[in-house]
């Protein structure tokens, strides 16, 4: 015998007439709900049970199905699969009545009078998925979501403004721009993509492009990406200039690493003013001293309040690690690298990253929790300023030709890799070093290398010959940094070497402290891990307690700020006193 259908159970009278549509009979549908025979007799013939047409009988089974998934409180992906599928299956219903009235082939089919229209073939629709594509698109995209994911899809469906503090490696950017091209297609909502550069902005557009042609064979292109419904998708950085006069849902990635960020707010914000627009901020945290942190934290909005309004805001793990709708109306939600775990996530080996992180680099990158760089060397406050846009701002350089910056005269700094127990990273950066007191050193390439011997490092090294001419190179020579030394020296004999010492340390970090403080660095403002490298670096008494030295929480299989001394290494080429006019500049050694 049939079992009976679970959304069914609450009324009998409607079960025995599903029931009866299935083929059962009478006295066997009496039996099974505990009625009497007479009793769904009566039922039948009130109901006209019999004289249901086949078609009836099929949209009254789809319609119960489908306000039981609606009432559903706790949805799964596959419920908003098959409330899609039930919804799809009622429209081609209506055709089918549509039909059955006028007798038009075209009420079954909407694109034959499209396709009769003109004889000569046409033109091929830009930026277009029909119906099925879409469905494939929204099903890929639904069957690949964690938990966590899940919960922000949800959480989009029914609040505004969504606020995430995260992990680092999670799927966040992904996730986010996969959502937005499948409501895109859906809906036709504009949608605005925002980061800390452009650069930056377009790790969505690369995501939303593979993912569209791996499930349906047809790639997206322009910039915006304008799809055939009229939906656009603009991928911008924070220059506020050019982030003004659009409007659409608002996706502000890594908000905690932008600089200015009270400023650029105003701007994101007006974007997605009216209530059918969505924000959503999402970051990993940086700095308790940034100025997004009272805008996660809830003081600005008790800042714009009498005493007597203001709310109490718990942003706690444990208060938001399910996601919390708040007193400002901004449903948050907290997911360290172990909530990702336990929400299906299985990219992750958490205890090599125990010892790949030192603690407080684990508990920042993975377990959101902020710094405090009130005793680094290069606080946020200090290197934040010299993060900017370099696709809107660096007119001149070209980081996609073969030449990226023709035949301007490069410096390159090279922290080596560890040896034995240390072990850890190396960082190699390419500095177009300003030619004035007026110029700017820009920071046009970094690179972390880890696991390779002097040879491969010192080939690596070389390898940028072909890219750029190069005036300047400086390696740190403790350790395995002599042997990558002795290698480059070969072909580029006037390399400096630095031999680390308190003075050496603190001459350097002196020098780019001065650099910085007169703005006179530039590095791409999606450059988190050069911006972390510089906060790590901390001022320390020496063992012997006589004289202060540069430390940068180095241990086992931990990096230790290399893009940071790297950065160093490249800029102690120009004279502690500034540029000289020109081009020419003199190689200056340090030594014990």
């Amino acid at each position: 015998m049939t079992t009976m259908p679970p959304d069914l159970t609450e009324s009998p009278r409607l079960t025995a007439r599903h029931l009866y549509w299935q083929g059962w009979r009478v006295a066997r549908i009496a039996e099974f709900i505990g009625e009497k025979p007479a009793t769904v007799h009566s039922w039948k013939a009130r109901d006209a049970w019999e004289a249901a047409a086949p078609i009836e009988r099929v949209e009254q089974t789809l319609e119960a199905r489908m306000v039981q998934l609606i009432a559903k409180p706790d949805k799964e992906g596959k419920d908003y699969k098959e409330i899609d599928l039930l919804g799809r299956q009622l429209e081609r219903l209506a055709r089918v009545r549509k039909y059955s009235e006028t007798g038009r082939e075209s009420d079954l089919n909407p694109n034959i009078d499209a396709r009769n229209e003109a004889p000569r073939k046409r033109k091929a629709r830009r930026n277009y998925l029909d119906e099925e594509q879409v469905e494939a698109l929204k099903a890929a995209f639904l069957d690949s979501l964690f938990d966590y994911q899940v919960e922000w899809h949800e959480a989009g469906q029914k609040h505004r403004i969504r606020n995430i503090l995260k992990s680092r490696q999670i799927g966040a950017t992904w996730y986010f721009a996969r959502e937005a091209i499948v409501d895109a297609f859906e809906s036709g909502r504009n949608k605005i993509f925002l980061s800390a550069s452009k650069a930056q902005a377009h790790i969505f557009k690369n995501y939303i492009i593979q993912f569209v042609k791996e499930v349906t064979d047809i790639e997206l292109k322009g910039d915006p990406l304008v799809l055939d419904n009229g939906a656009e998708l603009h991928f911008l950085g924070t220059n506020s200039k050019t982030a003004q006069g659009y409007h659409g849902d608002v996706y502000l990635d890594e908000y905690f690493w932008i600089h200015r960020f009270a400023e650029f707010r105003k701007v994101t914000s007006g974007m997605a003013m009216h209530k059918k627009w969505r924000q959503t901020y999402f970051s990993t945290p940086s700095s308790l001293g940034h100025e997004a942190y009272p805008f996660w934290s809830g003081e600005m909005f008790n800042k714009r309040r009498a005493k007597k309004d203001r709310a109490e805001f718990d942003v706690s793990h444990t208060a938001l690690a399910r996601g919390l709708i708040c007193p400002d109306g901004q449903w948050r939600q907290i997911v360290t690298v172990e909530d990702a775990i336990a929400g299906g996530c299985d990219l992750f080996d958490l205890e090599q990253l125990r010892l790949e992180y030192s603690d407080e680099e684990f508990a920042n990158l993975l377990m959101c929790q902020f710094v405090d760089d009130s005793q680094s060397a290069f606080p946020l406050t200090m290197v934040h300023p010299c993060m900017v846009d370099s696709w809107e701002v660096w007119s001149d350089y070209r980081p996609f030709a073969p030449r990226p910056a023709g035949d301007a005269g490069v410096w390159i700094g090279y922290d080596p890799t560890g040896t034995g127990e240390d072990g850890d990273g190396a960082g190699l950066v390419v500095v177009l070093p300003a030619r004035t007191a007026d110029d700017k050193h820009r920071i046009l390439e970094r690179h972390r290398l880890k696991g390779e011997d002097y040879e491969a490092q010192a080939d690596f090294i070389k390898g940028f010959q072909a890219k750029y001419r190069i005036e300047h190179i400086g390696i740190d020579v403790t350790g395995l940094g002599e042997a990558v030394a002795e290698h480059v020296e070969k072909w580029f004999p006037t390399l400096t070497r630095f031999r680390y010492d308190p003075a050496v340390k603190g001459r350097l970090v002196m020098q780019a402290q001065q650099i910085m403080r007169k703005g006179r660095l530039e590095f791409d403002a999606g450059w988190r891990d050069l911006l972390q490298s510089f906060m790590s670096i901390k001022k320390e008494l020496t063992a012997s307690g006589r004289q202060y030295t540069y430390t940068s929480g180095r241990s086992k299989a931990t990096g230790h700020a290399d893009l940071a001394w790297a950065t160093m290494h490249a800029l102690s080429h120009e004279p502690i006193d500034g540029p000289a006019q020109g081009t020419g500049q003199s190689v200056v050694e340090f030594s014990e």
